[in-house]
């Protein structure tokens, strides 16, 4: 069963602003007779290359000067305008000419005008997205990408939406899975995710609300909740924060070119040495990022490493970050870093035979295996907010795991 239950969590169809064409006093029909409903014809038109605003308005019968200036003054930029870029009219079956237009200047706003008994009126709207909890479970053979692709039909979540599920999962799980090397036989997922559909019949990934992942034996729940103060995390089923001090990747990576070794063959230099990190094969100027907060103790060349960033971190915790392409700006000697912040790009800097991280994680300045290390369990959720965290979790472990709605607040 890959699509469990859908519920609707929130926004019904109510429309923050007057819906043009709707029916209303507050509407441009208000003039209409009430007991002939008056004919509404709608039409579209798309620019074309090398024409302006105006011109396609003035194909379309009207006067443009004044509609484009109006539009302006409602937040259109008229010379940021592309090519391919559809205006819609309405207009009564009796007009010759709109009397309203529509134009989608981004995936969350829409600028409208139409016109009264002696003038226009131009408004910004906000395009309404409708929110529905989707499950999604099934199980991963080779990996989470594959298993969410291979199972989520396109009427469901297109093919951009899945694979930013992916990511955002990966990140959810950041600091306990490795995706690469813990994904077994028999592993599952199950997922409960928002799924944004807009008034137009658009679709868009929402929200993770909860995840249940059974990886290499070990079954791993994730559930979202807002903390005062600092915004959405994730907490286990017993209120324990899944992020960790230090995260267990720096980078998004395609493979890992090399581990931690006490002998390896240098691919350059030909000798049998120590190798104190593991390498990240990456895409060239894929972004690095610090593995836990810290300050810079050094950046900048350091031989067979290239471009490198030393990061010093609490207990005696140090990092290492090598043969990067160039160093984020900013990011010299002294500075603050923050988990999660870039501080390099992917390269092939110093003595590599292609684009990758060499990443390091020392403890009093002996190098251990970054990928084997334990980063211990996550800070708890203090007593006072566990009541409303218990009451979430259960919420969301019916939606997981249980036959009926999540929620179904109308729309």
């Amino acid at each position: 069963m890959v699509l469990g239950a859908a519920g609707v969590l929130a926004l019904g169809d109510r429309w923050p602003w007057p819906r043009i064409g709707a029916s209303g006093s507050d509407t441009p029909e208000a003039a209409a007779t009430a007991s002939i409903k008056p004919v509404r014809v709608a039409g579209s038109d798309t620019l074309r290359f090398g024409e302006t605003l105006g011109q396609l308005l003035q194909r379309q019968g009207l006067v443009p000067e004044p509609l484009v200036a109006l539009l302006a003054q409602a937040g259109l930029d008229p010379r940021r305008l592309r090519a391919g870029l559809v205006v819609q009219f309405g207009r009564l079956a009796e007009e010759r000419s709109p009397s309203e237009i529509r134009i989608r200047v981004s995936r969350d706003l829409r600028l409208a005008a139409w016109r009264g008994d002696s003038s226009w009126t131009a408004a910004r709207q906000p395009i309404v997205w409708r929110r529905e909890a989707l499950r999604l479970d099934g199980p991963i053979e080779y990996s989470l990408y594959e298993a969410l692709d291979a199972r989520i039909p396109d009427a469901v979540l297109d093919g951009e939406s899945r694979v930013r599920l992916a990511w955002d999962l990966a990140d959810i799980y950041a600091w306990s899975v490795d995706f690469n090397r813990d994904i077994q036989a028999g592993d599952r997922f199950t997922v409960l995710v928002e799924r944004e559909v807009s008034e137009e019949g658009e679709v868009r990934i929402g929200r993770v609300l909860a995840a249940d992942l059974l990886a290499s034996g070990r079954r791993l729940t994730a559930f979202r909740f807002e903390v005062p103060g600092e915004g959405a995390r994730y907490f286990d089923a017993e209120g324990n924060s899944l992020r960790r001090a230090f995260l267990r990747f720096p980078v998004e990576f395609r493979r890992i070119a090399s581990g931690f070794s006490r002998s390896r063959r240098h691919p350059i230099l030909g000798i049998w040495r120590r190798h104190q990190g593991t390498d990240y094969a990456a895409a060239r100027g894929t972004p690095v990022v610090a593995a836990g907060d810290g300050t810079v103790l050094s950046a900048g060349w350091q031989g067979g490493l290239g471009n490198q960033v030393e990061v010093r971190h609490r207990n005696g915790i140090t990092t290492r970050y090598g043969h990067l392409q160039r160093l984020h700006a900013g990011i010299r000697a002294g500075t603050r870093v923050s988990q999660g912040e870039v501080i390099g790009y992917v390269g092939s800097t110093g003595l590599a035979t292609g684009p990758h991280l060499h990443y390091e994680f020392r403890i009093n300045g002996v190098a251990r295996d970054s990928r084997r290390l334990d980063l211990g369990p996550g800070d708890p959720l203090p007593a006072a907010l566990r009541p409303r965290f218990a009451a979430e979790r259960e919420r969301f472990m019916e939606g997981l795991h249980g036959d009926r709605r999540v929620a179904n607040s109308g729309g």
